[in-house]
């Protein structure tokens, strides 16, 4: 466990990163948590939650910190999350994961509030680059699709990028109603507010990406059915040309011994003429029907 102790003007930060359970509950001891509270902040997949327990407040956010271009599908993969104990003298932040933002947050904050409102920010907008990263690849997808660019367009890349933009979405949509519930200062107030106008444009986003997605999915399976269509089509019109003349010449490849037009002298060229004739009649039928 690293243990790391940050002292403000009016409370105590105490930031603690991978606590094996003993540790934990030993450690808050002192504070009368609640064990199962302390559980939960252990649990790996655990989601945004909001509770408030005695005098003690007890918070989970989740921040992305995949590499967007990995193929993971679940939330546990794609997010790790980070749990707050506080109250208005002591803030208590625990993680299995190394998040480089903390260390790198500094100043003066008068409250607790204000501090666990910078640190949700941080993780916040963490879900902005894979938000881009969609984005851009919805614009490879549509090129691909439309503009053909020489890419054979992707299934599999479309899958796992909808399963990001789901559990994305499926996080900002928990941390927005834990935002909604959280009761601050009226000094931070206009930060609490800012934090839930970007977690609902980043709502939107990955909302957008989904319906364009299904969309671009839908017109994929069309254009491929057109394109089987127009090959059954062709497949269909070679068939009509040459199904009478292969009857014509597996008649007369039968070489019975009493067939008369074998003996004519003229007989190959009006069988040509024949098949040339059909073949002119079925063209002229499939014209004025406008099926070529």
């Amino acid at each position: 466990m690293v243990e790391k102790k940050t002292s403000f003007a009016n409370f105590e930060w105490i930031d603690l990163e991978n606590p094996k359970l003993s540790e934990l509950s030993e450690l808050i001891k002192p504070y009368g948590l609640n064990i199962h509270l302390v559980k939960d902040l252990l649990q790996v997949g655990h989601l945004p939650k909001m509770e408030k327990v005695d005098e003690f407040n007890f918070l989970i956010l989740r921040a992305f910190s995949a590499n967007q271009n990995a193929k993971l599908t679940t939330i546990p993969e794609l997010t790790n999350k980070i749990g707050f104990f506080f109250t208005n003298e002591i803030l208590i932040s625990v993680h299995q994961k190394q998040f480089t933002f903390l260390s790198e947050i500094s100043g003066h904050f008068e409250n607790p509030e204000a501090l666990i409102l910078k640190i949700t920010e941080k993780m916040i907008s963490s879900y902005q680059a894979p938000a881009d990263w969609l984005s851009e690849e919805m614009d490879k997808f549509e090129g691909n699709i439309f503009l053909n660019h020489g890419k054979r367009f992707s299934v599999e890349s479309l899958y796992f990028a909808k399963a990001k933009a789901r559990a994305c979405k499926k996080i900002m949509i928990l941390t927005q109603t834990v935002l909604n519930h959280l009761s601050v200062h009226n000094i931070n107030q206009t930060h609490l507010q800012d934090l839930k106008e970007s977690v609902s444009s980043l709502i939107l986003q990955f909302e957008d990406f989904l319906d364009e997605a299904n969309s671009l999915l839908s017109i994929y399976i069309s254009s491929n059915s057109q394109k089987t269509n127009e090959v059954m089509k062709l497949l269909t019109i070679f068939s009509a040309f040459f199904l009478p003349l292969t009857f014509l010449v597996g008649v007369y490849g039968m070489n019975f011994k009493f067939m008369p037009e074998l003996n004519w002298e003229y007989g190959y060229y009006l069988t040509w003429g024949a098949m040339f004739g059909i073949s002119l009649t079925i063209f002229i039928w499939f014209k004025r029907r406008k099926i070529i």
